[in-house]
């Protein structure tokens, strides 16, 4: 039998609660994925910019897309192996959308689950969106480009009917259109989430938000009528300062662990 002599053969009991211990581990896989989310979101931003000005430098992107096949292709193939690595560049850097949702996820999942469960669904389709739709360069329009240089005049009318068709599909309508779609919605939810997630200082989050996804989404119709050609022009200059301005708040956002469910001390409780 053992007495009080004994008592310290017995296992002690740990002063941390283990529902303590596994929220202050959550809390540092949120910081860490936020701060990932936020860095991928900056990094996106100025990779998008680095080449689009590349392109615009070396392809005359985006005026290039007006042109018609017999100017496009060519030129796309004076471009070489290195215009066709960026192009293939181009079209990946949607995927940091994704570790942004997911960054977003993490720092609004226990005060809006809904909007975080969104920003997740909608990061996923915009980037595939934007990605079929910029990917046709360094694929399916390369193709058309080495066929068409030594192709016959009734076989260059093919080529160009495919290349039309792409265009209209796969670019203006997936790429552009749902893609654009899909991605000032998820703004608007990565908004909402962070400003759910934060203290009230932070509601001007929601107020740029909601108008950077405004804009956005009066940009997409830029192909369906050009009275919206202004706004497309000045939504190029607000999305990469709301994306950067998103970015940073993602990183700098500190997330609150949930409560615990613990009993309240007494003094807590005093006047």
């Amino acid at each position: 039998m053992i007495g009080p002599a004994n008592s310290t053969l017995l296992p002690r009991r740990s002063g941390c609660p283990k529902e303590f211990r596994v929220s202050r581990e959550s809390t540092k896989f949120s910081r860490a994925a936020t701060v990932m989310g936020g860095g991928s979101l900056i990094a996106a931003t100025l990779l998008f910019s680095a080449v689009f000005v590349e392109l615009a430098r070396t392809f005359g992107y985006p005026d290039v897309l007006d042109l018609p096949a017999a100017q496009v292709l060519p030129r796309l193939l004076t471009l070489g192996p290195g215009g066709r690595a960026v192009w293939v560049l181009y079209g990946l850097i949607p995927l940091l959308l994704l570790p942004t949702a997911i960054g977003i996820y993490a720092a609004g999942r226990h005060a809006t689950p809904l909007a975080a469960r969104a920003t997740l669904i909608l990061a996923l389709l915009s980037a595939a969106a934007m990605m079929a739709g910029l990917l046709r360069w360094p694929s399916l329009h390369w193709q058309l480009a080495l066929a068409y240089a030594d192709a016959s005049p009734a076989a260059r009318e093919a080529i160009t009917a495919v290349f039309d068709a792409s265009n209209s599909y796969l670019g203006n309508f997936i790429g552009e259109l749902l893609g654009e779609l899909f991605l000032n919605s998820f703004f608007l939810c990565a908004a909402i989430v962070l400003t759910r997630a934060a203290a009230p200082a932070r509601r001007w989050l929601l107020v740029a938000g909601a108008s950077a996804s405004l804009l956005g989404w009066l940009a997409m119709l830029r192909n369906v009528t050009g009275w919206v050609e202004p706004i497309a022009a000045l939504n190029n200059v607000v999305l990469p300062i709301w994306m950067l301005v998103l970015g940073v708040a993602l990183v700098r956002h500190r997330t609150s662990p949930p409560e615990l469910g613990l009993p309240t001390p007494a003094w807590t409780n005093r006047s």
